[in-house]
This record gives C-alpha cells, sequence and structure tokens, in this order.
C-alpha cells in the first residue's frame, strides 16, 4: 500500500518536472516536482496525536509512511520517476530513428535515478543534514548522467526547467550546476514542511533560496557594461520538407539561405547563417562556393556559414567566416559531437540492434577556442564571436572556452529540421536563454527551421521565429567583455558540489546499511552463558527475598 503510494507520488513529481521544460516553461512546476520525489523516498514525520498502541495492533498507513521506504524501494522510486520525466521530454529523439531508440535513451537515463533514489533513501534517514545534502546527492548523479559514458547527455538537466524563474540569475554565480542545486534544495525545503515537523525551517530554506535566486539578478550590470553594439542578422533559409532528392534538397536549402540574406533590407554588420546551411563543401563544390560568395557580395557584409568540411583527419562539422573582401577566413570545427548522430560509437557493435547505425556520421572533433573573428566595418575592428554549434550549447565548457578566447557575443547556429515540429528546438533555446545569464552576452540563435531567435545577455528574447518559415531576425546586440563568476569558477564550483554529494550518498549508503546489520545482529544475538545464569538466578530469588520480606 504504502510502496504504491509513493510510486505515484513519484511518477506525478516526474511529471511535473517535465512540465518546467520549454515550450511548457511552468518553472514552479520542476520545484513542486523534486518536491513529490523528495517525499516518496523520505520518512514522513507527520503531526498528530500519539495513540498508545498494543503489540498486537495492525501497524497504521502512518506508522507505515513513517518508516520511510527502503534502499531497494528507492532504487524503485527513482526510476519511475526518472523515466516518466524523460519518455515526455525526450519523444523528438523518435521523430528521425524511430520510437525504439527514444524509448531506449529515456530507459538509459532514467537508469541514473536508481542512484538518486538509493541515495535518497540513506541521505533523507539523517534529518538534520539530509535537508542539505539531497540537493548535492542529486547534482553528483546529473553530473554522471551528463558526462558518462560518450560525453554524457546534459540535454536532461534539471536546471534548463528553471530559465523563467529567479533561480536561473544564479547561474551567472557558478552555472547551471549551482542552479540545480538550489531548485532541490527550495523543493526539499518545502518537502519537509509537508512531513515534517520542521515546517517553519523548511519553508525558511526555500523561501531563503528563492529570495537569494532573485538578489543576484543584481550581480551583474547588464546595462551598464556594455559601449558598443553591432547589427546582426540571423537568417533562417528554412528547409523544403517533401519533394526533392537528397542532395537536391541541400542545395535548395543553401539557396534559400542565399535568397534570405539577399533580401535584407538594410545594411548589417554581421550575418549568422545556421548550422548546415550549406551541406555541400564550397570549397570542393563550385556551384556552393558561387552561391555563397553572391550571398556575401549582396549583404556587403560577413557571414558565419554552417558547412561541411574535410582535411587529412576526417570530415568536419564547421562554422567557417566568408568575408566580403578577405573571402573564407577563420572557422570553428565543433568540438562536442553528438553520439548516435553526428558519430557512432562501437559501430560494429549497435549495428547488430537497429540498421539505422549505418545512418550516423563519421565527424571529427575540433579542438580550438570555440571563438571567430568577424570583421565589423561600422567599428573599423574585428569582433570575436563565440560558438556553440547545435549540441554544443549543452556542455559548460564550450562556452567558458568561448569566453575565455574573448568571445562578445555568442552564437548558437543550429539544424534542428530533422526533428519537425517538435519540442526540440523549444528545449535547445532555453538552454541558449540560460548561457546568456550564466556569461552576460547575448546570444543569436540561428536556425535552419526555427526556432530562431535574438537573446539578450538577461536572457530574454527579443525575437524569434516560427518553425519551418523563412525569415530573418536583425537586431543591435552589445559587445561586451564582461567575465562572470561562472565563466571563472564554475567548473570548480560544480566539483564541489559533485564531491560532496558523492561522498554524502555513498557514507549515507554504507551507514545505512551498518546500520540495518547491527540491528539485525542484535535481534539474533544469543546472550552470555554466565550472564543467562545469573539472570535466572535471580529470577528465582526474586520470589524468595519478596517472601522474607513479608514474613
Amino acid at each position: 500500500m504504502t510502496l504504491s503510494i509513493r510510486l505515484a507520488i513519484a511518477g506525478l513529481g516526474g511529471l511535473l518536472v517535465y512540465a518546467s521544460y520549454e515550450p511548457i516553461g511552468w518553472f514552479l512546476a520542476g520545484i513542486v516536482g523534486i518536491t513529490l520525489l523528495y517525499v516518496s523516498l523520505a520518512p514522513w514525520n507527520l503531526r498528530g496525536p500519539a495513540k498508545k498502541r498494543k503489540k498486537t495492533d495492525p501497524v497504521t498507513l502512518r506508522e507505515q509512511l513513517a518508516t520511510g521506504p527502503t534502499v531497494a524501494q528507492g532504487m524503485l522510486l527513482g526510476f519511475v520517476h526518472g523515466l516518466v520525466q524523460y519518455l515526455l521530454l525526450l519523444p523528438w529523439i523518435g521523430e528521425f530513428v524511430g520510437n525504439l531508440p527514444y524509448i531506449a535513451l529515456a530507459v538509459v537515463m532514467a537508469l541514473y535515478s536508481i542512484a538518486l533514489g538509493a541515495a535518497g533513501v540513506a541521505v533523507a534517514r539523517w534529518q538534520k543534514w539530509g535537508v542539505f545534502l539531497f540537493p548535492l546527492a542529486y547534482v553528483a548523479v546529473e553530473y554522471l548522467r551528463s558526462n558518462w559514458p560518450f560525453g554524457g547527455f546534459a540535454w536532461v538537466r534539471l536546471a534548463w526547467g528553471q530559465v523563467n524563474g529567479p533561480l536561473a540569475n544564479l547561474t551567472a554565480l557558478g552555472g547551471p550546476a549551482l542552479v540545480t542545486t538550489a531548485t532541490v534544495l527550495v523543493a526539499v525545503g518545502v518537502g519537509v514542511a509537508i512531513i515534517g515537523r520542521t515546517r517553519l525551517a523548511g519553508l525558511g530554506v526555500a523561501a531563503l533560496i528563492m529570495v537569494i535566486g532573485m538578489v543576484s539578478s543584481f550581480y551583474v550590470d547588464r546595462e551598464g557594461t556594455s559601449s558598443e553594439t553591432i547589427e546582426v542578422a540571423a537568417v533562417q533559409g528554412n528547409v523544403p520538407r517533401m519533394g526533392l532528392e537528397f542532395n537536391a534538397q541541400r542545395r535548395a536549402v543553401l539557396a534559400n539561405h542565399v535568397r534570405e540574406t539577399r533580401n535584407l533590407d538594410s545594411q548589417v554588420d554581421l550575418v549568422i547563417w545556421p548550422e548546415n546551411s550549406s551541406d555541400v563543401n564550397p570549397f570542393t563544390d563550385v556551384e556552393a562556393s558561387t552561391l555563397i560568395t553572391s550571398a556575401v557580395e549582396s549583404a556587403q557584409a560577413p557571414i558565419l556559414v554552417g558547412t561541411i568540411t574535410r582535411d587529412e583527419v576526417g570530415s568536419r562539422n564547421t562554422m567557417i567566416v566568408f568575408d566580403p573582401e578577405t573571402g573564407a577566413g577563420e572557422y570553428h570545427n565543433k568540438k562536442y559531437l553528438q553520439p548516435f548522430g553526428e558519430y557512432m560509437p562501437y559501430r560494429d557493435f549497435f549495428r547488430m540492434f537497429s540498421p539505422w547505425v549505418d545512418a550516423a556520421g563519421n565527424f571529427q572533433p575540433g579542438d580550438g577556442t570555440g571563438t571567430v573573428s568577424m570583421d565589423a566595418a561600422k567599428l573599423g575592428r574585428a569582433v570575436v564571436v563565440g560558438i556553440q554549434t547545435c549540441y554544443e550549447v549543452i556542455f559548460d565548457q564550450a562556452g567558458r572556452d568561448a569566453i575565455a578566447a574573448g568571445a562578445e557575443f555568442l552564437a548558437t547556429p543550429t539544424n534542428n529540421a530533422t526533428f519537425g515540429f517538435t519540442d526540440m528546438t523549444y528545449q535547445q533555446l532555453a538552454m541558449s536563454r540560460m548561457r546568456a545569464i550564466e556569461f552576460d552576452r547575448a546570444v543569436v540563435v540561428s536556425a535552419t527551421s526555427g526556432v530562431s531567435a535574438i537573446v539578450t545577455p538577461d536572457g530574454q528574447v527579443e525575437q524569434s521565429t516560427r518553425i519551418f518559415e523563412a525569415a530573418t531576425l536583425t537586431a543591435d546586440i552589445p559587445l561586451k567583455q564582461t567575465i562572470t563568476l561562472a565563466a571563472r569558477v564554475g567548473f570548480y564550483v560544480e566539483m564541489v558540489l559533485v564531491i560532496i554529494g558523492s561522498l554524502a550518498g555513498i557514507a549515507a549508503l554504507w551507514f545505512n546499511a551498518r546500520s540495518r546489520t547491527t540491528t539485525s545482529g542484535r535481534k539474533d544475538a544469543k546472550p552470555h552463558p554466565k550472564k543467562a545464569a545469573a539472570g535466572k538466578s535471580a529470577q528465582r530469588g526474586a520470589p524468595v527475598r519478596a517472601s522474607a520480606r513479608r514474613a
């Protein structure tokens, strides 16, 4: 009975956490969802009058809930919470490859939550410190999920669902890991108020963290740290969906972006095209080179073009600058590649399970700074642009490297056409918004088929397009040189949180196992022979002494 109740609560929690992500974007739902996860894992110390009970009385539901779940039950609760969340969050993956890979990924992501459930049960029994250690255990599991194996899958980080709330401001102090920690801490505070006796303390912790999140928005002077602006165009050429052979469609995509660029009705300083906007290599294809050159001459501004190149190492997913004066210039080879998409780990092994394996690419990762320089005639100098190509936006280090190399604004060129009208593009846009807040930079999101957007340094979407429409966004954006605390020490903040959380989870599980062993040993232990004999003598002597006193 109690397990069924807890499973329902954990599953509902997963549903609510999903609702915090875009396009729904209810940040409070994420907090409530984690509150329910904690409530499902913790013992319930409910208020109410104490009732004397006999040994023969059946154990009440309230008493069962007060004991809390076992570690094994916690593993199941964590898995159910994660599975509900990821099955709802990741259907876009199946848009191209079918439901089996999508469901498999959701299950794999939920497997990490087994560790969270086990550690969560053990930590929650530490009533005094569990409130503070459970959030760290959560971050530790999230870090593992986001980094291992094959670079992990940071797409499902809890922090992305907080981009519309006050806790998002904390990302400028310690990165998304700090946002996740704060979100879980608020949730646990509310959970303690619901199922514990320290209601005021729990609510006090939750309220304090929310206030800190709101106040931290003043940490970065977003208006006063910029003295220069440039006008940027984000071009979304759109992608034909039907009726074209594969190679012809690639050329049509390029032609669409050339046409949109030629239709610019005003002079801009820089133009950002999406990833794969020229899926035909302009260095080996004369027609592609001619089309790009015509667009650059029409715009009379540098264009950042997404294309496919090849060198002695292999194929590259490349963003390269084409300048009206100097031609092809600096480039960024995508460093963080998508496993099972842009490359296939253990191809021969996975080929045994799916024919789609050979549809994956064989791209090679780059090793640059994540920046390119683009000449801005209005300023009389080159502007340093930080690039996070599509999947790279989920990796903290991609943005940190770009900022360290002097990026004055960030660009997220992306190709989402494969995923149709799904939620994928909205989820990715939320990540770009979080990066804007984290690094105090404007972000230009340029997508082949949508959603493209201009994001201000405070994470607000100034302009955006619809999915599958040809459109161009133009805006004046600030050029900034500020270095936020997250850019400087975000890595170390995350490492401290993860290490403490890992140690807390391991220690809690160890103490829990030791406590069970000790308790079991006490129940099974036989009394020492001499002590047993003495006890029996005492029992026999007691009535005799009593008789003597009566006499």
